[in-house]
């Protein structure tokens, strides 16, 4: 219950993140300014990425997205995942974490991280399009690792 808890937590913090992302900097904003959609459009891996996962990962995937100093852990490198599973980018394994078909662990980071594919399904009850955001975010990772 408790993974269940945090897990929620962090899908809330997730989607205020987002949410808050256009808001940045609103003290100079005209007034009746819409906050951007929760759900973008984009089925692009990197597109999906930058609005979704670079607040906290940053825009090259390497931990050091805007918010990261405001976590309790700093978020993992993406760009080394297939370095640190031995050379080999581990596709199934990252899909399972990022839609929460796993239990977290060290190699995903804290339970602090929200999972994408309740979040998903929250926003957009589609299926399909949430599985192939998925995927799409776990392949534009895996084109990020590093050499």
């Amino acid at each position: 219950m408790r993974y269940f808890t945090t897990m929620f937590r962090g899908a809330l913090m997730a989607v205020a993140v987002i949410s808050a992302a256009g808001d940045l900097g609103a003290a100079g904003q005209r007034p009746g300014r819409t906050a951007p959609p929760l759900v973008i459009p984009s089925l692009a891996g990197g597109d999906l990425f930058h609005f979704y996962c670079a607040s906290c990962h940053g825009q090259g995937g390497k931990g050091d997205g805007p918010v990261a100093s405001a976590l309790n852990r700093r978020p993992p490198d993406l760009t080394t995942i297939a370095k640190r599973a031995g050379g080999r980018f581990p596709t199934d394994r990252v899909v399972q974490f990022v839609s929460g078909d796993r239990e977290p662990s060290s190699a995903h980071g804290s339970t602090d991280m929200p999972v994408w594919g309740p979040i998903f399904q929250a926003l957009d009850p589609q299926d399909k399009l949430n599985r192939i955001r998925i995927e799409n975010v776990v392949s534009f990772v895996e084109s990020i690792q590093s050499k």
